[in-house]
């Protein structure tokens, strides 16, 4: 650990809080490894609704996260370089699923997509379309929870990429798609890889919102944290090592964001 000569050694006192919470933060996870049944873990991991509930949750963080890149790139883009009434408020509204709590963001998407919500009844006296408690509404809840860690990333990576370069190709005769497809959208590029990264892990490992709107159906709706929970009821040996498995896909998420993360003090742009 180094300081600057100047301001001398840090305080004892400070890093004595920082290791504590280090510990605290590690505890639980070192805790999770030990006690991981590991001379039958394999055979809980692939079971047929571990393997089910695994798969499903590739598939729907997979989609979630491709609606996110969709939806989120021209939100981000828009609140990053477009002045309009109300930007504020937009923002702010992005913003509300991340200290929304879980489970009344569930409750939200029943109000609106349910069979008797504002969009979900004119669908289903419409089309016979019911979106609760099926895949789709698998994927509706994690793009509803993992879009706004997408925008966010992507403003931020939006504002710190240098506008000199856009005056420029804007001054050669460039419209603004141009200029947006060959121009900034390289600039940020790194911030899009880890806004993805970041809106898929959130959405692999969401859980009140999915089991409020979607249900917890095998092979449906049932999800890896869900399954989780489910043999946590049961069977806790099987709910470590299913744990146990989620953990490892967050570790290599880590490792996947290394260059963006570790590199430049752990701030996303």
């Amino acid at each position: 650990m180094t300081a600057s000569p100047r301001l001398g050694p840090p305080p004892l006192r400070l890093l004595v809080a920082g290791t504590a919470a280090v510990a605290f933060l590690a505890l639980p996870l070192v805790a999770l490894v030990v006690s991981a049944p590991w001379d039958r873990l394999w055979s809980i991991v692939t079971t047929e609704g571990a393997r089910q509930a695994l798969w499903l949750s590739l598939y729907t963080s997979t989609i979630a996260a491709t609606l996110c890149l969709l939806a989120g790139l021209p939100l981000a883009w828009l609140l990053a370089r477009v002045e309009f009434a109300g930007r504020r408020y937009v923002r702010a509204l992005v913003t509300v699923p991340l200290v929304l709590p879980p489970v009344v963001g569930g409750v939200a998407l029943l109000s609106a997509f349910g069979r008797h919500g504002l969009v979900g009844a004119p669908l289903r006296a419409a089309f016979g379309t019911q979106i609760p408690y099926t895949t789709a509404a698998v994927v509706i809840a994690h793009t509803f929870v993992a879009l706004p860690f997408f925008v966010i990333s992507m403003e931020g990576a939006f504002r710190g990429a240098s506008t000199r370069l856009e005056v420029a190709a804007a001054t050669l005769g460039a419209d603004r798609w141009t200029t947006f497809w060959r121009v900034t959208l390289p600039l940020a590029r790194p911030g899009l890889v880890a806004g993805l990264v970041l809106a898929w892990a959130r959405s692999l490992g969401e859980f009140g919102a999915t089991i409020t709107f979607a249900g917890n159906y095998p092979g449906t709706t049932r999800t890896m944290p869900l399954d989780v929970y489910t043999a946590l009821q049961a069977d806790r040996d099987t709910a470590v090592a299913l744990s146990l498995v989620l953990l490892v896909v967050c570790v290599a998420v880590l490792v996947g964001l290394r260059e963006r993360w570790w590199s430049h003090g752990g701030v996303l742009p």
